[in-house]
């Protein structure tokens, strides 16, 4: 049944919504971010990869996550173009939205899979990658397959919350699912009974990668809200570009990871060369090898955090065109609450149980200088994750309801700004040991705007808020 023919985004209760909506898009975020974790774990746990080749996939990470944020932007960007458009009963304008995004990620990934593949040696070192020669090998290795797998990667990405914004959102969680098992099975066949390292972590992501796109591509003639015919593919330039405009934060919100990890990384080696212990070249790939693992578990979480906020896109979006403000309120006020308790829940995890979440990446087959490091990061990034939790929800939820300024505004302030900013200043003034402290202090100041703004969107709904459309369904 069609998203916008029985109404029920306007008239289901938004518990139920919720849970309908963002359960399965919170599976499919973190399945997402497992791809890379996946790898990483089952290479750390390779005696003959260890943590040189932990070094080679945290190098190799802040690439997929470039590709996967501009996916994220044109799917997340098309969602929410087609919800406010099938709640303004403008269903042709939502099926050329679908049509020109599925043609503008193609033509994008194409063209960043030959950027990879022509300046793959100055990108890994841009990372780190040549801290010592046997990471650099490494990585190189990893890179260039993961590259081959690119088109496929952002194609499954951007469909997904596309499928989602067509009233499937089983199916979305299902493409992804499908392809992270795969991904799982293959990964030991590949790391350690054929011994094919590196290369076998990454032949093993694309087949998943591979399966997603393809199932997300056979959906694509059954869309039920958005039916599909061959105009809906012509390029519309001014339709692409509100669709860019309206996912502009989400692909900010992803690439600031590249940059954060980029200074994070560049600072480790930094400050890590400086070290009585990290100075010594056997020990040199430790400091970003830890800040690459610690970067893992905070994706999960803040995985989850996205997948809460995006699973609310269509049922904001929708009553934003509808009209229906005071179901707005009422979503936004269950899911700051539930960002909150996410967010508390993980970093008392993470403070109690560093030691026991480390020996999922190989920490026993390490030296203690490792284990000792990497509690130390864990503790000091991860302690206020409940402020990084609102942040990021309060980024998204802005978008769906279609304001792309103050959610860009916000995600450029506390990604690029303060989160590279602290990056780059916390060690200048305390070291290497230092350095984790850069995300509770980018969360803490960025959280003070967020809080006004919110408020003062808080008042504009109740303000336009129609009258006579009834309470909130509970």
């Amino acid at each position: 049944m069609a998203v916008d023919s029985d109404r029920t985004l306007e008239t289901e209760s938004l518990g139920k919504l919720m849970r309908k909506y963002a359960f399965p898009c919170v599976i499919s975020m973190v399945v997402a971010a497992l791809y890379n974790i996946v790898d990483q774990i089952f290479i750390a746990n390779a005696a003959y990869l260890g943590s040189y080749g932990n070094a080679a996939n945290t190098v190799v990470f802040p690439m997929t996550v470039v590709a996967i944020s501009i996916a994220v932007m044109i799917g997340d960007g098309c969602c929410t173009f087609v919800s406010i458009s099938l709640g303004s009963k403008k269903r042709g304008d939502a099926a050329n939205g679908v049509g020109n995004a599925v043609v503008s990620v193609v033509v994008v990934s194409l063209v960043l899979t030959a950027i990879y593949l022509i300046l793959q040696t100055p990108i890994l070192r841009l990372f780190g990658a040549d801290v010592n020669e046997e990471t650099f090998r490494l990585s190189r290795e990893y890179f260039f397959w993961i590259t081959l797998g690119i088109p496929f990667y952002m194609f499954g990405q951007a469909m997904n919350p596309i499928i989602r914004s067509d009233g499937s959102p089983r199916f979305a969680m299902a493409t992804l699912v499908a392809g992270a098992v795969f991904n799982i099975l293959f990964d030991p066949i590949c790391i350690y009974v054929l011994k094919w390292g590196m290369m076998g972590a990454a032949v093993a992501t694309i087949g998943g990668q591979i399966l997603s796109a393809v199932m997300a591509a056979a959906y694509l003639p059954r869309m039920k809200a958005t039916p599909l015919h061959r105009g809906c593919f012509a390029f519309r330039g001014r339709l692409v570009q509100r669709i860019l405009t309206l996912g502009f934060a989400s692909f900010l919100s992803q690439f600031s990871i590249v940059l954060s990890m980029a200074a994070t990384i560049n600072m480790a080696v930094k400050y890590g060369a400086l070290d009585a212990v990290f100075g010594l070249a056997e020990y040199a790939q430790i400091p970003p090898a830890i800040a690459g693992i610690v970067s893992k578990f905070f994706q999960i979480v803040i995985s989850i955090s996205a997948g809460l906020a995006a699973g609310c896109i269509p049922i904001a979006g929708y009553n934003v065109g509808a009209g229906r403000n005071d179901r707005v309120l009422g979503l936004m006020k269950r899911l700051m609450i539930s960002e909150a308790l996410l967010g508390l829940i993980a970093s008392v995890i993470f403070l109690l149980f560093p030691h026991q979440l480390m020996l999922i990446f190989g920490s026993e087959n390490e030296s203690v200088y490792y284990t000792q490091f990497a509690v130390w990061f864990i503790r000091g990034q991860l302690c206020l994750l409940p402020l990084a939790c609102l942040n990021k929800g309060s980024f998204i939820f802005l978008q769906s309801l279609g304001k792309p300024k103050e959610s860009s505004v916000l995600s450029v302030a506390r990604e690029f700004v303060f989160g590279v900013g602290f990056a780059l200043l916390l060690p200048m003034i305390g070291g290497l040991y230092a350095l984790p402290f850069f995300m509770p202090a980018a969360d803490t100041v960025t959280f003070i705007a967020v809080a006004v703004v919110l408020v003062r969107v808080k008042r504009e709904l109740e303000k336009a808020n129609r009258p006579g459309a009834g309470q909130e369904s509970q």
